[in-house]
């Protein structure tokens, strides 16, 4: 990723602490957190300090780490810190099959994070094939390196695109109520990627104009008949780009598909605090009386999705 063209990753672990770009500060300042124990792992992911399915779980392998005197109660605390996204439990388990096996942990949140980055850098290879000179591409949410480290899964092929002198536009949905629309928008202008953000109804109204030739998101959990979780909105980006013929696709490492699960009707759909509904930046936007609801992800089922990339490929949905 690239930040006034120096390159920096989301996350990267320094003096025995795990250093985060506080996503909560973009697109206006940059901030680094700081993680010395695995209480400030947990709080940073429950927080959204860090976020996107394959850098959460980074985090908790770096997490392990940090508590790595008391190992079961470590893996129980940064096991509860969210509930939907697969990679952190994935990432939890992989640590802890590692450490058994006498390695180091923080040697081994280390070769994790390198394998998520090298994942994600494939995904970019294999769904730059899919983008055409001129395309028009929607995204929702931020799928970007913020999410996953470095490269991102839904940004990846849009960054190597752009990289191969592809000429192409980028509607980056706002996705309330976080915003991360901004953050999708602060990624592709350091990348020098023409976009514009829009509110996250205006989708529909693009798409219906012809405006958008292809719909890329990410996913933060995708069972085994490839329905799949991912930021609250998406579901109905998936319906209206099969409604007016747009190819959908879902860019995901492996170790976001959950084989546990059949369908998504399994997934378990966090809710937030509906205080994040009130506030932007800190300031009010309505009054605490009104009654609010507030699910962060929706399950989009696989009939909406034309294909998922992945690390090994593309896997078309029949």
């Amino acid at each position: 990723m690239k930040v006034n063209g120096k390159k920096i990753r989301t996350l990267w672990y320094e003096d025995k602490s795990l250093r985060i770009i506080d996503q909560r500060k973009l697109p206006f300042k940059i901030e680094i957190y700081k993680a010395k124990t695995v209480d400030d792992v947990v709080y940073a992911i429950k927080e959204m300090i860090v976020r996107g399915a394959p850098a959460i779980g980074v985090a908790a392998a770096y997490g392990m780490a940090l508590g790595e005197d008391d190992l079961t109660e470590s893996y129980k605390k940064l096991k509860a810190s969210r509930p939907t996204a697969h990679d952190l439990f994935y990432a939890l388990d992989y640590m802890m099959d590692n450490i058994k096996n006498g390695e180091k942990p923080s040697d081994i949140a280390n070769k994790y994070m390198n394998d998520i980055v090298n994942r994600c850098k494939k995904i970019g290879e294999n769904g730059e094939k899919l983008i055409l000179n001129g395309m028009k591409i929607l995204t929702h949410c931020n799928a970007g390196a913020l999410a996953t480290v470095e490269y991102g899964t839904a940004l990846a092929p849009i960054r190597f695109a752009h990289r191969n002198g592809k000429n192409i536009f980028v509607f980056a949905d706002e996705t309330r109520p976080r915003c991360q629309g901004q953050l999708t928008s602060w990624e592709l202008k350091n990348e020098g990627i023409s976009y514009c953000l829009i509110v996250d109804n205006a989708a529909g109204y693009y798409m219906k104009m012809g405006k958008v030739d292809l719909v890329i998101t990410g996913a933060d959990r995708i069972a085994k008949n490839y329905d799949f979780a991912n930021k609250i909105g998406t579901y109905e980006k998936a319906v209206i780009a099969k409604e007016n013929g747009i190819p959908f696709y879902v860019a995901a490492p492996l170790s976001t598909f959950d084989k546990k699960i059949l369908s998504g009707d399994e997934i378990i759909i966090e809710e937030r605090n509906a205080e994040e509904l009130y506030k932007i930046n800190g300031k009010n936007i309505m009054p605490s009386w009104i009654k609010t609801k507030n699910p962060a992800f929706d399950v989009t089922p696989n009939k909406y999705v034309t294909g998922f990339i992945t690390e090994n490929g593309i896997i078309k949905n029949k």
